[in-house]
């Protein structure tokens, strides 16, 4: 009867940690479908209103904004597609990477992918930052020293920043290893070889902190300096409300970042310094996931914070708040009126403010 009784228990024992296996890679699967999905299909929406916006708007430096934003759109799609495409891959072979993956091709496309998308967003958030805070703080130069094409070429250099930092392990013979879980392929960091093996996560999470630094610096003087300009002027001026609507969607980009990308730049930086432990690797799967939200969260910005939407929630406020309020007052009439601008087919006047002079981009434009 003990007998009996003992090889049933280690029978239902060798079966629970097969049904726990199961049921974790079928929520792992699902998982990833689910974002996948929810992804590709708000990235889509954001590019058909940002490409809408793009034809219909005759602003230069509106155009300039509205280029990175496609841009950044673009990229977190094809991150989406390409990335979800090869999980799925992978959990289809039965994560058996020695079978399908000889020779370490696949995961080296799925690590270089993985930091190529992991790093573009940053990059291309912190150019749109920097060309929003030249165009306010230094409306001059921006109208007339930084053409279009000077914007593309930033674009592409961005880009290229990224694609350079994603390659360099292949391109130094420290190609991407697969990870714990077997389901992901990133940098070398356990037991590294030499110094190399230390460098190239520290390069990866450094740039993506430097490239949210800036970001955030960025912003916090274009900020400034729409609120500095509004407390000294006294007339209201048609057309300038383009400037709340994008340091609106920066400063949410500059937080959805922040939140999801921050505690995966500092794990990489502290699992590359220090010693691991064991559930080192589960933690990092963790944040990792926890950054592909960036990716879902980039485009809801582009959706929820426009100008149609932004003046309903601005009159909101003003009807919770009263008409004594300003700013409130402001902020809508200049939504409003930015609104029926764009709407009508007439060349929207761009008027800057520099130094308490109102300055017209049509006349600007005619320069350039």
């Amino acid at each position: 009867m003990s007998v009996r009784g003992t090889s049933e228990s280690s029978s239902r024992s060798e079966v629970r940690p097969a049904n726990n296996t199961c049921s974790q890679k079928e929520l792992s699967v699902s998982a990833s479908v689910t974002s996948m999905t929810v992804g590709i299909l708000s990235n889509s929406l954001a590019l058909f209103i940002l490409v809408k916006s793009y034809k219909r708007i005759r602003i230069k430096s509106k155009a300039s904004f509205l280029l990175f934003a496609s841009s950044l759109v673009v990229t977190d799609l094809l991150g989406h597609l390409i990335n979800g495409s090869l999980v799925l891959f992978v959990y289809s072979s039965y994560r058996k990477w020695e079978t399908f993956d000889p020779h370490r091709i696949v995961c080296n496309i799925f690590g270089a992918c993985m930091v190529f998308f992991g790093l573009s967003p940053l990059f291309l958030g912190s150019a749109m930052a920097v060309e929003r805070c030249i165009g306010v703080t230094r409306p001059i130069f921006h109208s007339t020293g930084l053409a279009s094409h000077h914007m593309k070429r930033l674009l592409g250099l961005t880009l290229l920043l990224a694609a350079l930092v994603a390659v360099l392990p292949v391109l130094l013979w420290r190609p991407y290893k697969v990870q714990s879980s077997k389901s992901w392929c990133f940098f070398h960091m356990e037991e590294p070889k030499d110094w190399l093996d230390v460098l190239l996560p520290l390069l990866f999470s450094i740039l993506g902190l430097l490239a949210l630094l800036l970001s955030i610096v960025c912003n916090m003087l274009t900020s400034c300096a729409l609120l500095q300009s509004r407390l000294h002027r006294k007339h209201h001026c048609k057309g300038t409300s383009y400037h709340i609507e994008m340091i609106c969607q920066l400063l949410a980009i500059m937080l959805v970042s922040c939140i999801c990308w921050g505690p995966l730049l500092f794990r990489v930086i502290i699992l590359t310094t220090k010693a691991k432990d064991e559930l080192a690797s589960y933690s990092l799967l963790m944040m990792v996931r926890m950054a592909t939200w960036n990716q879902i969260l980039d485009p809801w910005v582009y959706i929820l914070l426009r100008k149609a939407v932004l003046r309903k929630i601005f009159t909101l406020l003003q009807s919770c708040w009263g008409s004594k309020s300003h700013l409130f007052h402001w902020q809508r009439s200049e939504l409003c009126s930015s609104v029926e601008t764009s709407n009508s087919g007439a060349r929207p006047y761009d008027c800057r403010c520099h130094r308490g002079l109102f300055l017209q981009d049509t006349a600007i434009r005619s320069i350039t």
